[in-house]
Formats: structure tokens, C-alpha cells, sequence
């Protein structure tokens, strides 16, 4: 299932930041930022529902996640 997001990600510094954890918690899934977007996007490619573990590992670190429908 593919699981999109609205972040508050910026720049390749805090996704770099972020991409030992996301690596961490979606071992066998995929991931990408578009910072292109204006909503800066957040896909994940995953077999399992994400959506609460990503909203708050991102939350944690003080960057803003919303999943979008």
C-alpha cells in the first residue's frame, strides 16, 4: 500500500536526519521526500499501516506529518 504525507521537511539536511530512522522502522519498505512539492511529500511504500508510527516519529523530531487521503 502506498501511504502519502504533508510534512514540514525542507531540505536533504533533515531528511538526512531523518533517514537512519525511516530506514529503521520501514526495513522492508520504501520511502521517498519530494521537497519539489509544496507539501513537501512523504511517500512510503509499505505492506504494513504506517500511518501512527510515522506521524509520531515525526512529531518527535519536531517536523510536522499529516497523512493525506
Amino acid at each position: 500500500m502506498i501511504y502519502v504525507f504533508k510534512t514540514s521537511v525542507k531540505n536533504k539536511k533533515h531528511i538526512r536526519q531523518l533517514s537512519p530512522l525511516l530506514n529503521s522502522l520501514l526495513q522492508q519498505s520504501k520511502w521517498n521526500f519530494d521537497l519539489e512539492d509544496c507539501d513537501k511529500i512523504l511517500r512510503i511504500d509499505c505492506d504494513e499501516n504506517v500511518v501512527f508510527k510515522i506521524i509520531d516519529l515525526l512529531n518527535i523530531h519536531k517536523f510536522y506529518c499529516e497523512k493525506l487521503e
